[in-house]
């Protein structure tokens, strides 16, 4: 009798993927990221500040681009496009990092930050402006709204985008490697 071969399941088919795993890592942790912000603006009532939106956008760029990354790897899409793809995830979540720092940084004091949320407003000479700054809150880019263990949550999210750019630097590197 010949022996029936065992198919792999799917969970052991991706164990063997590094590339895969990686891209989808950073899918999972993109958008818990990004939920868990959403969750502190939309169910706690904690308003973003400028910074807080602008490091978003690269989670907006990385989360369907590391989705299409593991169905381009599961596929066997050309390697210079998954190369591509994973380089422009690390850039991405890089920048993210950097982003969280300098928030990090403004909100501890050691630079300041942009003065349209963080710096004085000097010039008031038009009379409707100072009746819409009465009832306009501006949300301040130099104070922490939540803190746990010191950490606000543009130090928090400088760390997960260094988590997140470490793991799709792996996947390029099992990429190499497979290569």
């Amino acid at each position: 009798m010949s022996e029936m071969a065992i198919k792999p399941t799917w969970g052991e088919q991706l164990r063997r993927e590094p590339t895969v795993m990686a891209a989808l890592a950073v899918f999972a942790g993109g958008t818990a990221t990004l939920l868990g912000a959403w969750y502190f603006q939309y169910v706690l009532k904690y308003a973003p500040c400028p910074l807080c939106l602008e490091q978003r956008v690269p989670y907006y760029i990385v989360i369907p681009l590391s989705l299409l990354i593991a169905i381009a790897a599961i596929v066997r899409a050309p390697r210079v496009v998954i190369v591509v793809g994973l380089l422009a995830i690390v850039a991405a979540m890089l920048v993210s990092a950097g982003l969280g720092t300098y928030h990090a940084g403004v909100e501890w004091g050691f630079w300041p930050g942009p003065t349209d949320c963080s710096g004085p407003i000097s010039n008031f000479s038009s009379k409707a402006l100072l009746s819409q700054l009465q009832t306009i809150r501006v949300v301040r880019c130099d104070e922490a709204a939540w803190r746990l263990f010191g950490l606000s949550l543009a130090g928090y999210n400088a760390l997960i985008s260094l988590a997140l750019a470490t793991i799709a630097a792996l996947g390029l590197l099992a990429q190499r490697r497979q290569g």
